[in-house]
């Protein structure tokens, strides 16, 4: 069987044991010098970067399928429209969904949450009702509410967080009301790193017979994802984090839920039949849809699971753990640096200011050193707020990063404070 077709039970992700040096060897992208430095990058939580494979589906789908999928009858589009429907059924898979007609292919996680706000949330939403995030939200988990409670007289409540960075469950558990029409929560902070209680927060609302999504950009990474063992009722992430391409995600929804819900975008395919008097709309998922989708995005975020699978997955998420444990110690040492976000459950990610050096000037020094990381409020203001920072610099690690790459780092940041001083 092709291995554009493959599909897999997560329960297979057990390969052999992880080595991190071999697998430095798939990244090609990895083996280049900023300057006379080699590069050392630990902007993960932006953007992943890719294996040979990956680069390797892409190009081979434009080398030679590159056809239009679905109702063609040639040879080129019927093998383009296997490969895009075999990576749903990989992706199926990959998140335990029950149904491949669940998955619905969208450009990211943005485009995943805006969807359930205009679908989800424009219908069943009135004046009054509430929707309830948390205070660690992304931009993209906060302002597609923020425009559906204007465009239905619905109210945002916002769950506290502590100066740790964590979710504080009990004030959590006092805004859910009956009023509450959706829970929408992210899984892993990608400022902090911190790991919510998702399953947690699923049954307490499901109590209450309240919705949830969760926004698993940052999880499906660094953790197994099982939506039916969560019993979310949609899960959202983006290909390019997940060592993928760019401008491919994926909305998991619970079918009773897809189905009651309207088109997001109207267009070719997501139809069965149309006048100039109506139209009537096509099965799941098709009617989420609409137009030509990124056919080779699919292809390659198929390709990025069938290589999740190649490794031992367990033994990367200890590396990365050992990765976060081994980064927290060295940068401890350094005087004058703060951590921002010390959950006691965290995952990849280390947020920090240095005293007397704006992180903007700490990111251009360690680029200078060929250390990329990023730095800015990453998409989280009220987040950067509620510390009382402007911006982070932000070191985020993926299974690829080595402890020699986070001893770089922390001798660039010594090294920028020497410039500074």
């Amino acid at each position: 069987m092709s291995s554009l077709l493959k599909t897999h039970d997560p329960s297979e992700m057990n390969g052999l044991d992880f080595d991190v040096e071999k697998i430095r060897q798939d990244f090609p992208i990895l083996h280049q010098k900023v300057g006379s430095k080699p590069l050392i990058y630990l902007d993960n939580a932006a953007t992943s970067q890719k294996p040979q494979c990956v680069i390797d589906a892409v190009e081979k789908y434009y080398r030679e399928d590159n056809a239009n999928i679905h109702r063609g009858v040639h040879m080129l589009s019927e093998r383009a429209t296997d490969y895009y429907e075999g990576a749903r059924k990989k992706i199926q898979a990959f998140l335990h969904a029950k149904h491949a007609h669940e998955i619905l292919f969208v450009r990211g996680t943005t485009e995943a949450i805006n969807l359930v706000a205009q679908s989800f949330g424009r219908t069943n939403l009135k004046a009054g009702d509430e929707i309830l995030i948390t205070h660690m939200e992304h931009h993209s988990n906060i302002v597609p509410w923020q425009l559906v409670c204007e465009q239905t007289g619905a109210v945002l409540k916002v769950a506290p967080i502590n100066d740790r960075g964590e979710l504080i469950l009990e004030e959590f558990r006092k805004l859910l009301s009956e009023k509450t029409r959706l829970v929408s929560v992210v899984h892993i902070s990608n400022s902090l790193g911190t790991i919510n209680p998702v399953k947690e927060i699923i049954a307490m609302a499901h109590n209450q017979n309240i919705p949830v999504m969760l926004d698993g950009a940052q999880a499906t990474p660094h953790v197994p994802i099982d939506v039916l063992e969560l019993d979310c009722d949609f899960y959202a992430f983006s290909g390019h984090k997940l060592f993928g391409p760019t401008g491919i995600g994926v909305l998991y929804g619970k079918e009773k839920f897809l189905d009651a819900m309207p088109p997001y975008q109207g267009g070719g395919d997501m139809i069965r039949t149309v006048t100039l008097e109506g139209s009537t709309y096509n099965q799941l998922p098709y009617k989420f849809e609409a137009g030509t989708p990124n056919i080779s995005g699919a292809i390659g975020l198929g390709a990025a699971i069938d290589y999740l699978y190649q490794i031992n997955f367990s033994l990367a998420t200890r590396h990365e753990e050992e990765l976060l444990h081994y980064a927290q110690d060295k940068l401890a040492a350094i005087n004058g640096l703060r951590m921002i976000g010390e959950a006691a459950n965290k995952i990849s990610v280390c947020s920090f200011v240095i005293e007397g050096i704006h992180p903007h000037d700490l990111g251009t020094i360690l680029d200078q050193e060929g250390v990329a990381i990023r730095t800015g409020h990453h998409c989280t203001m009220p987040l950067m707020k509620r510390f009382g920072v402007p911006a982070t610099a932000r070191a985020s690690m993926a299974f690829y990063n080595t402890l020699q790459e986070i001893d770089s780092l922390a001798a660039a940041l010594r090294k920028a404070q020497e410039v500074f001083a």
